[in-house]
């Protein structure tokens, strides 16, 4: 019995579920950053901290997305 899956893309399905986890898990930080800052006072190192998660979110996101891209000579 063969497998007709190919290995590509299992990878490209993967990193495509990857990268969607990645953006919902940024959007819902956005929501808690947006709800923390809403009720003063707040506190700073737990917002510091949300937002540096964010963004290292971010960055994950467009590592990924850019593997997504074909590379096109030009």
């Amino acid at each position: 019995m063969s497998n007709d899956t190919d290995p590509q893309d299992v990878d490209l399905d993967a990193t495509k579920a990857r990268l969607e986890a990645l953006r919902v898990e940024h959007r819902d930080l956005d929501d808690v950053i947006e709800r923390l800052i809403e009720k003063p006072p707040f506190d700073q190192l737990q917002l510091q901290r949300l937002k540096k998660r964010k963004l290292g979110l971010k960055d994950q996101i467009t590592k990924l997305e850019s593997q997504l891209i074909p590379d096109i000579i030009a």
